[in-house]
């Protein structure tokens, strides 16, 4: 299985999943986590702190961390639950959204350069084989905890 590590370890160097911050958009630099945090809150209507810390499989006090850091930078606002006050729900703000369009813009672009240079049966393979591999990854407990 050494191989396959390797593998993966080269894939996340190759998606930025190694660099301190994944990308910086009017001038704001974020990091990965963050990225995938600003991803799950626009992907999601409405969220509460806890649902998007589940998402992404975080602790709910390392993610407040990062809730804490995108509030103060301006890009994701939080409000107390209308039928739980105990509940925060989270959006993003105008400039939140804006950086998380263009995250995603160049994440697509990136996955689009990348698939240009695959044949069509090729690509399917890969996205089949990505689909069997995260469904397998589901029924196992996370790696390092």
């Amino acid at each position: 299985m050494e191989d396959v590590r390797l593998l993966f370890q080269q894939i996340y160097k190759q998606f930025g999943m190694l660099n301190k911050n994944c990308c910086t958009v009017g001038g704001q630099d974020v990091s990965l986590i963050q990225s995938q945090i600003l991803y799950e809150i626009d992907r999601q209507h409405q969220p509460s702190m806890q649902q998007i810390a589940h998402s992404l499989g975080l602790d709910i006090t390392a993610f407040s961390h990062q809730i804490q850091t995108l509030v103060r930078k301006n890009l994701v606002a939080k409000k107390p639950s209308e039928t739980d006050k105990r509940v925060s729900i989270l959006y993003l703000t105008t400039e939140g959204k804006f950086v998380a369009t263009v995250i995603d813009q160049q994440v697509n672009g990136y996955l689009t350069q990348i698939f240009e240079g695959i044949s069509d049966k090729d690509k399917e393979n890969v996205i089949q084989g990505l689909r069997i591999l995260n469904d397998s990854m589901k029924k196992v407990p996370v790696c390092c905890r």
